[in-house]
């Protein structure tokens, strides 16, 4: 698949590490670095632009190293780029460690994964069927 993007960073064009990944790293495109104290959130910018088709988004998902070496991830993760929007791709981060972590011109900051989607039409009833399940919810089906 094929999809349109303005890259105005300086930074490569988002591609896959290895044959088999599903995201792309993204890159903060700063002209001042940023500093995360604990807890705090930011909106780090990419300089990426894209034009998805009908039926995809882009979702902005934490890279795991950073997450697991730094405690920082994406606050609202995934985070979805719809079709239709047309804006510079921003990754909200937030510090969850703590200490101080800077994110700085060029560091990979998160991955997009380009996903299909469909939209439902509801279909409003009085019962749902019964399954093994049912109402079993957080926690239900054991550790």
């Amino acid at each position: 698949m094929e999809i349109k993007i303005i890259n105005k960073s300086n930074h490569p064009t988002p591609s896959y590490e290895t044959t088999a990944s599903a995201g792309m790293d993204l890159r903060a495109n700063l002209s001042v670095s940023i500093t995360l104290k604990p807890l705090e959130r930011a909106i780090v910018k990419t300089g990426l632009y894209i034009a998805l088709p009908e039926g995809f988004e882009a979702q902005i998902r934490p890279r795991s190293g950073l997450a697991a070496k730094h405690g920082i991830t994406v606050l609202n993760a995934p985070g979805t780029i719809d079709a239709d929007y047309r804006g510079e791709i921003g990754v909200i981060l937030v510090n969850l460690s703590n200490d101080n972590f800077s994110i700085n011109n060029g560091d990979r900051v998160a991955q997009m994964v380009i996903a299909k989607h469909e939209h439902t039409k509801w279909h409003e009833v009085n019962v749902l069927d019964e399954t093994k399940r049912g109402k079993g919810g957080f926690g239900s089906t054991g550790i």
